[in-house]
């Protein structure tokens, strides 16, 4: 159980591994009744940073329905969340929307789903909009902090450049990007060895990585990270995690059932053998294939 806050983040202590919900929306469907219950599974076991998103589905059923639900069922958890929230982004036509106009419809949005219930710590646009230079979108969540809409800002998919520019007009509380020793390990399951092990509606057919091809490549790298892990009875994720808390970062896993959040928050660290190990085979194995379709990969790092 990872409980002891290390850190702060808006001002606020936060567990050392955080909680992501985009797949109970996004991808699983899950019943919001169910989602809660792991949600409040996830907070027991202090992972009190969660990560949404507006667009994690549709307008009508995404991230901020559901905790909506979450904080009608637990208001007395209110206090304990630190919520970061990602918008400013049409997830029908994949596109930003930096603009003054774009972001405050976003927060408004956002702020008329949840009610009152929880204040948004952090909000973040998801993506750089190319169209709009990122000091332009930060002045506006700065009015939007000094308006007492959110609590801070925080920044997504970025590069070094951006995060400079954003900080000259105001620090971010935060910056969300991948930071992962093999991120597609973390996702592989023993059984899936080959392409076409992956369940024909699984939605990891779409990322370059688990196409035929890359798939089989970066499996070779999955099984070595399994098999450090298995040294020390851990599960390749635990092993991931851990490595991700040994840079300095807090990690966002998401799960959909509540075994797995505690598996994912079990205190681990590495001994300086292992991160060894893991880097020699990170850096002697490369990872094939982009994080995602060529629609999304261009919203990277900007």
């Amino acid at each position: 159980m990872s409980s002891r806050p290390v850190t702060s983040i808006a001002g606020k202590p936060v567990g050392s591994v955080g909680y992501g919900l985009m797949g109970f929306t996004a991808f699983y469907n899950t019943p919001f009744d169910d989602a809660v219950k792991v949600m409040k599974t996830a907070l027991e076991n202090g992972a009190n940073f969660l990560n949404a998103g507006t667009f994690y589905a549709s307008p009508e059923r995404n991230s901020l329905q559901l905790l909506k639900q979450y904080f009608d069922t637990y208001p007395q958890d209110a206090a304990k969340v630190v919520l970061s929230i990602k918008g400013a982004y049409n997830g029908a036509t994949f596109t930003p929307d930096g603009s003054e106009a774009g972001i405050r419809a976003s927060v408004e949005e956002s702020l008329r789903v949840l009610d009152g219930v929880k204040s948004i710590d952090i909000f973040e646009c998801a993506r750089v909009d190319p169209n709009v230079p990122i000091e332009t979108s930060v002045k506006t969540l700065v009015v939007l902090i000094e308006q007492g809409k959110i609590g801070s800002y925080g920044l997504s998919e970025v590069n070094a450049s951006t995060v400079r520019k954003a900080h000259s007009v105001h620090p971010p509380s935060a910056v969300e990007i991948e930071l992962s020793c093999c991120s597609r390990a973390m996702r592989f399951k023993k059984a899936l060895k080959r392409y076409e092990d992956l369940p024909k509606d699984d939605y990891r057919h779409h990322y370059p990585r688990f196409q035929p091809g890359n798939f089989e490549k970066n499996v070779k790298l999955a099984e070595k990270v399994e098999g450090i892990a298995r040294k020390r009875g851990l599960t390749a994720p635990q092993l991931a995690i851990a490595w991700v808390k040994q840079q300095g970062a807090l990690p966002i896993p998401g799960a959909s059932k509540s075994e797995r959040v505690m598996e994912n928050t079990k205190d681990v660290k590495l001994t300086g053998e292992e991160v060894g190990a893991l880097q020699e085979y990170l850096d002697r194995i490369p990872v094939e294939g982009d994080r995602y379709g060529s629609i999304f990969q261009s919203g990277l790092s900007l």
